[in-house]
């Protein structure tokens, strides 16, 4: 199985009286989602369910892929590594589909997922606005092997 984690581009800075969920991207993170966008589109695998948390900076960032999508409260942006885990359905779909799951949502839980993911125990890992990381599991489930397979952020593209 493959899990893809998106953090949503650059956004607004909330304004007075703004909910936190209704920032929308910039200009300069609109271009971010759209060189993550045009790189995913290139690389992504054909069987991918694509989650995005509620907030509209992460809707908008999973638009840029022009792919259907799911809207999930399990990735807002109070949501745990818990959450995210049960949204993917990692790892107990590893010998089910087999398929790929992209989830777009915010710092600091994508951050700490990926540190799980690699060592075992939440971090505060930093990824960077508009970045993907591409975790891929080993042939068998059970052998709990887990590969980075790509980091990349849109200053690379």
């Amino acid at each position: 199985m493959e899990l893809i984690l998106w953090r949503h581009a650059e956004a607004e800075e909330a304004t007075v009286g703004q909910s936190d969920r209704k920032r929308e991207l910039t200009k300069r993170g609109k271009n971010q989602a759209r060189r993550i966008a045009g790189w995913l589109g290139e690389h992504r695998p054909k069987d991918l369910r694509i989650l995005v948390s509620p907030a509209e900076r992460c809707r908008q960032t999973a638009s840029a892929l022009g792919l259907p999508y799911e809207t999930d409260p399990r990735l807002d942006t109070t949501a745990e590594v818990a959450d995210l885990l049960d949204a993917a359905q990692w790892p107990t779909d590893l010998g089910k589909s087999g398929g790929a799951v992209l989830l777009v949502g915010h710092q600091p839980t994508l951050g700490r997922l990926a540190a799980w993911l690699l060592s075992g125990a939440e971090a505060d890992w930093n990824i960077r606005k508009g970045a993907v990381w591409w975790f891929s599991s080993g042939p068998q489930p059970s052998d709990g092997l887990i590969v980075l397979k790509a980091a990349i952020g849109p200053d690379l593209l």
